[in-house]
């Protein structure tokens, strides 16, 4: 940070100001903790020596590792892949598929997808909690590409959002976390013809 930048503050309801520069030092070092030694290990005492930071400064922000990991994991997976507004299905699909390349090629986020989904597997509580503050409300947000293409007259009326989300999604994790084959533009081409062609089939 420029030293001669001065750090804002913001105040959670009914609570202390906080410093949004200690924040953002929690947040990196969460996600870099979280890469090097998984959830089951992650502790936030190492968080919080990593950031530089009191234990107290996360407990001020979050009650729980659960609650930690639920929100800033929830925001950067929102942030990552947004919904574009091309203005036409194939090329929304496109830039969506695009998005999820890069931040599935993430260094970080290549160690930490395939952790939490292991870890949610064992344990329900965080399963429950990824579920709801992380695979819906990417969905519901990835579903606007569909509504607008239906709305386009790009795909009929009664159109299966559900499964086309899955056609959305689906062929690039599988492609990238699962089978860890190389994307160049020509795959991208090819995947994003058959997405568009299912999703009008």
């Amino acid at each position: 940070m420029n030293k001669t930048a001065i750090p804002t503050s913001r105040r959670r309801p009914g609570g202390p100001v906080l410093q949004e520069d200690v924040t953002h030092a929690l947040r990196t070092a969460f996600f870099e903790e979280l890469a090097a030694v998984g959830y089951g290990k992650l502790s936030l005492e190492a968080v919080a020596r990593r950031a530089g930071a009191g234990k107290a400064a996360i407990y001020r922000r979050w009650p729980s590792k659960r609650a930690m990991t639920a929100e800033l994991v929830s925001q950067v997976a929102i942030e990552a892949i947004g919904t574009p507004d091309t203005g036409g299905l194939r090329e929304d699909v496109d830039r969506f598929v695009r998005d999820s390349l890069t931040a599935l090629n993430h260094p970080i986020v290549s160690k930490i997808a395939p952790d939490l989904l292991a870890e949610a597997a064992r344990n329900e509580e965080l399963a429950q909690t990824l579920l709801a503050r992380v695979r819906d409300s990417r969905r519901k947000s990835a579903a606007r590409i569909i509504h607008r293409a239906v709305e386009r007259g790009e795909l009929p009326p009664g159109t299966d959002v559900e499964l086309n989300l899955d056609f959305l999604a689906g062929p690039v994790y599988w492609r990238v976390a699962v089978v860890r084959v190389s994307v160049d533009d020509d795959y991208i081409d090819r995947v994003v013809t058959k997405i568009v062609a299912a999703m009008k089939a």
